[in-house]
């Protein structure tokens, strides 16, 4: 790869050096915990590099004991100009050079009753000869559960508000609601899942902070769904369980083709396909026109899968 992009914004100097070191080691990371939490499957990896520039590594797990797949990619790439998907909203950066590095994992776990998560941090660097190159911080998690189970939900989101502490009382409200707001399926109406955190175009702060957070958000990933895991695991579950959680998946894979910006960039710049692609799930289905049974658990996941004050639905909640 040529050298990491130096660039400053209101004077800043970005280290995208210092954010491969710290990506790189993140997608190790996860990787052991994952191995170690599954117990029967390792990940495959593959190193790749694209013809436009860059490359990366993609590393999957498959027919595990608790995940069913889980892909962890990371990836440093560039190209002569920014793709539509990244510069419809700022056409300031409308022909500009790029360099995008990031981490993504999605995990699809085997028993219904753990959720599937997804997360994603990144760094992008816009460049254009005779001007101050630009750079953005962008990412976030967030749990898309098939069963509703309250306890899980606000643990999520004390992970997610714990993640935010240092940087201010208003970083978790903020990034909370633009989760809310970006994870959902506007031709259904409905929420992907239960949010957590979401961020983009973040350089207001200067690239230490900014840089700061963006390493709060990756170290608290595993702290807020490893627990939800291990308390589901062992869950007992049959085929109606099962084939709901391939019903539901249809809708993850509804928004990440349809609406996941991540997917649009990685596509429109060239990314190489099977990598981008490894977030979907390895099995799903559609049933047409299907209804759960009301009463059901399955029924219930429809109210719970909205935007909610997690955090103070739980402080206000009578103890038992």
């Amino acid at each position: 790869m040529p050298e990491p992009a130096r660039h400053s914004a209101a004077g800043d100097v970005a280290d995208a050096a210092a954010v491969e070191a710290y990506l790189t080691h993140l997608q190790d990371r996860v990787c052991a915990a994952l191995e170690a939490e599954d117990g029967a499957a390792r990940f495959r990896e593959d190193r790749w590099r694209r013809p436009e520039g860059g490359g990366g590594r993609t590393r999957v797990l498959a027919g595990g004991a608790v995940f069913e797949k889980a892909g962890v990619g990371f990836s440093h790439v560039h190209g002569a100009e920014l793709p539509a998907s990244a510069s419809a909203q700022r056409p300031e950066l409308a022909g500009r050079s790029f360099r995008a590095l990031g981490v993504s994992l999605v995990l699809h776990p085997e028993n219904p009753y753990v959720p599937t998560t997804h997360a994603n941090v990144r760094l992008l660097v816009a460049e254009r000869a005779g001007e101050p190159p630009l750079w953005w911080f962008g990412g976030g998690f967030d749990l898309t559960p098939y069963y509703p189970f309250e306890e899980d939900a606000v643990h999520w989101h004390r992970t997610a508000r714990a993640a935010c502490a240092p940087f201010g009382d208003g970083v978790y409200p903020r990034f909370k609601a633009w989760c809310d707001a970006y994870f959902r399926l506007p031709h259904r109406d409905e929420a992907r899942g239960v949010g957590g955190l979401f961020f983009d175009d973040l350089s207001e702060w200067g690239f230490e902070r900014c840089f700061a957070f963006l390493r709060s958000v990756g170290d608290h990933l595993l702290p807020a769904y490893l627990p939800i895991v291990e308390r589901r695991r062992g869950m007992p579950y049959g085929e109606r369980e099962r084939r709901f959680q391939l019903y539901r998946r249809g809708r993850y894979v509804e928004f990440n083709l349809l609406y996941d910006r991540g997917t649009r960039f990685g596509l429109q710049s060239g990314g190489r396909s099977e990598s981008i692609l490894m977030s979907l799930p390895p099995l799903v289905r559609w049933d047409y026109g299907f209804e759960p049974v009301p009463g059901t658990p399955e029924a219930r996941l429809a109210d719970f899968l909205r935007p909610r004050d997690w955090l103070a639905e739980a402080e206000e909640a009578p103890e038992n």
